[in-house]
């Protein structure tokens, strides 16, 4: 008997169980626009009814070096919550309801026992955002990646009425920005948070003082948030949004003047604290203030802009939904020229 793929290292069986496990997990997933299932070349979602200019809204990322953590301590239940969170909640800045996801898992060796509860991770995730899990697709790739370890990379489509597309341009100088807590690091500064452990010799197992009896793994691996049903309440509220920024990689110098008009900046409340998180990445690595600050969230995952006489309503419309919304800070004006990440300034 010749050579096989199996030999050479792809097993089609293994890719073919993965595919029947995944389907109820999918299903469960389903939405009424949602009209094939997983397993097809192709999925296919309808675009919701009684919308007038139906204008579709798209994101794409990964999970980045989070997942070195994932392999080191085994803890894959939740990565994939991260890859649906980092491409949805980019969707949800424009105003746009997420439709559906999709998702690539690209392995060395398919291990049905990780790459299940990884995409097990993606229909939770989806669920969450109620979002369709359309589609995917797995990948056995010899060679390509050590031994345990993948790689994941998704998309997200919305759709919004095309009158109601948030775009920051009627945001002024005076207006309000309110922040949605993050869980921690989500899925940015990875690179720099694992070499501050390295550095210090501190274990993923250990449980520093500033975690509260937590272990780093714990802390460090908690999924990314998913803000579509907080979003979702505030729209429907009729609360008058100005601006969305999700805040990721960049912290808030470079996310929150994505949403901005030229010649605005936001004041960011002295006020605001700390998550235990930062300050022990912080001591540990030595890290200046300035640095922590743009590269990681610091505990805003997501930031609101409104009228100063829409802030009530829209406290009251995340509160609800069981968001603790916060005074982030406040739109200002800065000159023309300033730079980018200048625009946001800091209370004393």
């Amino acid at each position: 008997m010749g050579l096989t793929y199996k030999q050479a290292g792809v097993d089609i069986d293994a890719g073919d169980t993965l595919v029947e496990r995944i389907k109820p997990l999918a299903m469960r997933t389903r939405i009424p626009e949602m009209l094939s299932g997983v397993g097809g070349f192709a999925g296919l979602c309808a675009v919701p009814s009684g919308l007038t200019e139906p204008i579709l809204v798209s994101g794409t990322d990964g999970v980045g070096t989070k997942l070195k953590a994932a392999f080191a301590t085994n803890m894959h239940d939740g990565i994939g919550f991260d890859l649906v969170a980092m491409c949805v909640n980019d969707v949800l800045t424009c105003g746009a309801r997420p439709l559906f996801f999709l998702d690539y898992f690209a392995t060395g060796k398919l291990d049905l026992s990780i790459a299940e509860r990884v995409i097990g991770s993606i229909a939770r995730a989806c669920e969450e955002a109620r979002s369709a899990l359309l589609g995917g697709e797995t990948a056995e790739l010899p060679g390509m990646y050590a031994d345990g370890e993948y790689d994941l990379a998704g998309f997200s489509v919305g759709v919004v009425e095309k009158a109601k597309i948030i775009d920051g341009k009627r945001t002024v100088a005076g207006d309000v920005v309110l922040g949605l807590r993050s869980s921690g690091l989500h899925s940015n500064g990875y690179s720099l948070a694992r070499r501050v452990l390295d550095a210090k010799g501190v274990a993923f197992t250990d449980t520093p003082a500033e975690l509260g009896g937590k272990t780093v793994a714990d802390v460090y691996m908690q999924p990314t948030r998913i803000y579509a049903r907080a979003v979702a309440a505030l729209l429907a509220s009729g609360a008058d949004v100005h601006a969305m920024s999700h805040i990721t990689g960049g912290g808030l110098p470079g996310n929150l003047p994505r949403v901005l008009p030229d010649g605005l900046g936001v004041r960011v409340s002295a006020s605001v604290p700390t998550p235990p998180v930062f300050q022990l990445i912080a001591r540990l690595g030595e890290v200046a203030t300035a640095e922590m600050r743009r590269v990681f969230n610091m505990g805003t995952g997501f930031a609101i802009i409104v009228p100063e006489g829409e802030v009530a309503r829209a406290t009251e419309a995340l509160t609800k939904e069981g968001e603790s919304p916060f005074v982030l800070g406040r739109v200002i004006d800065v000159p023309a020229d300033r730079e980018f990440e200048a625009r946001v300034e800091y209370e004393a």
